[in-house]
């Protein structure tokens, strides 16, 4: 039992992480079985890849934490103010919970004391979290839940002894197609009662060349990140990726309206898969898409929102209007 465990202000909740969803196995099977190869996201996150991400994160190119951090120092407070009192306060991808401190001391100045329910895939990244936010907030109540999305939603949705503010924050609705990033925030309004809220953090078009160099920065972190997902592969599955026959590659498409990001083949490769038995044939050029990063105008907010039946009651910009933080309530 960890000293965060230990703590009378904390519960721990182990959620059945990839319910629904496929296992790294499955997914390399079928990701990698057909063109376009690609592979999910999510498994960019073990401990080695949250970590790489909070490093991201600090990059001078990666003006997005910068952004949201800009709006949260200047707006916490009305942020607050515009839920009904008291609130708890969920997050989906919590991370380090480093942004999400300034919201935490918001609304503790407002009501002295808040539960605050942290969702993400990495447990080492709930736990470091969790023991540095108990030791500097004696009014916080922690009930941290490890699993995906979707399955953080319903311990989140039991949550309701009072309102509560459900932030997703850092642009991760630009992870979904707008589709599915339209049917995702559906769930979320499902686990809404009337008085809870929903403070969403998207990434606003911009100039190409500013998009790339944010997610492929000149230190390479983000390759590192990238290259992750194959070093987990190769370690869970007893793979034998050649990681230094792979550039990674931020590309901006479909009018600026979304960032490609994935892996070349800079080198033919068979990789061998012994957890499946199975190999896979590459060539130079090939393309493993992992992840894309979509890009929203202010209109396009505020009809996502609608079409997942939530409605915009405020929204706030950092100075350099690159990002926008709303605040959504059920339609």
């Amino acid at each position: 039992m960890t000293e965060a465990q230990r703590s009378p202000r904390y519960a721990w909740i182990e959620s059945d992480r990839g319910a629904g969803q496929e296992s790294l196995a499955v997914s390399v099977e079928s990701g990698l079985s057909k063109r376009p190869f690609s592979l999910p996201c999510r498994f960019l996150y073990d401990a080695e890849g949250s970590e790489l991400f909070e490093r991201i994160c600090d990059l001078p190119e990666y003006y997005l934490t910068r952004a949201e951090h800009d709006i949260l120092t200047r707006h916490s407070d009305a942020i607050v103010e515009r839920c009904p009192a008291p609130t708890s306060l969920a997050e989906l991808g919590s991370g380090s919970s480093s942004k999400t401190r300034l919201l935490i001391e918001a609304f503790l100045r407002r009501q002295g004391r808040l539960r605050y329910i942290p969702v993400d895939i990495s447990a080492s990244a709930l736990e470091d979290a969790a023991r540095a936010l108990l030791a500097d907030y004696g009014g916080l109540e922690i009930r941290a839940v490890a699993g995906e999305y979707r399955e953080g939603l319903g311990h989140v949705r039991r949550e309701d002894h009072q309102p509560k503010l459900i932030a997703w924050l850092g642009s991760n609705v630009g992870n979904f197609t707008r589709e599915a990033a339209r049917d995702f925030l559906a769930t979320i309004r499902s686990a809404m009662g009337a008085d809870d809220r929903v403070l969403l953090g998207v990434d606003l078009r911009k100039d190409a060349a500013l998009l790339e160099a944010a997610y492929d920065d000149a230190q390479g972190v983000t390759a590192r990140f990238s290259k992750n997902l194959l070093r987990r592969v190769n370690r869970e599955l007893d793979a034998d990726f050649d990681l230094s026959r792979w550039r990674h590659r931020a590309e901006v498409v479909d009018d600026g309206a979304r960032v490609e990001i994935g892996l070349v083949c800079e080198r033919a490769q068979a990789v061998h898969v012994r957890a499946l038995d199975r190999r896979f044939r590459f060539e130079a050029g090939d393309f493993i898409h992992t992840e894309d990063s979509a890009k929203y105008s202010l209109a396009e907010i505020a009809e996502l929102a609608a079409g997942a039946g939530l409605r915009s009651d405020a929204r706030w910009l950092d100075q350099d209007e690159a990002f926008s933080l709303s605040l959504l309530s059920p339609a």
